[in-house]
């Protein structure tokens, strides 16, 4: 196990065990953005299985397409727009920050979704 923390990213071995403090050191406030992301990314799963279950069953299948093609969206476009910055110590916030962003947009999606059905192809 001890081998395996040689390949993770200096952000990542930062915080862990690092506690969340708004207005902390870097790792704190890296630590807090990790936290608010998996709290964002927690509801988005929890509104996606809503909206699926509201969802006729030929209306599921556009929608777990779309919700597959957003969450490998994120990813890329926050790893594009935090790019410059990756080697500062406050990257982690950086990145998950973005993510978090990403998520609450998509929320305001999947409103729309739950609400009106499927966008118009």
């Amino acid at each position: 196990m001890r081998l395996m923390l040689c390949f993770l990213p200096a952000w990542a071995m930062a915080q862990a065990g690092t506690a969340c403090v708004e207005n902390g050191t870097v790792a704190q406030t890296n630590a807090c953005a990790v936290k608010a992301f998996q709290e964002a990314d927690t509801g988005n799963q929890i509104l996606y299985g809503d909206v699926m279950r509201a969802l006729s069953a030929d209306e599921r299948p556009a929608l777990r397409r779309n919700q597959n093609e957003w969450t490998r969206q994120r990813a890329q476009h926050c790893k594009r727009a935090e790019a410059a910055l990756e080697d500062r110590s406050d990257w982690s916030a950086r990145y998950h920050d973005c993510l978090t962003r990403q998520i609450k947009a998509r929320d305001q999606e999947l409103r729309r979704w739950l609400h009106l059905g499927p966008p118009l192809q």
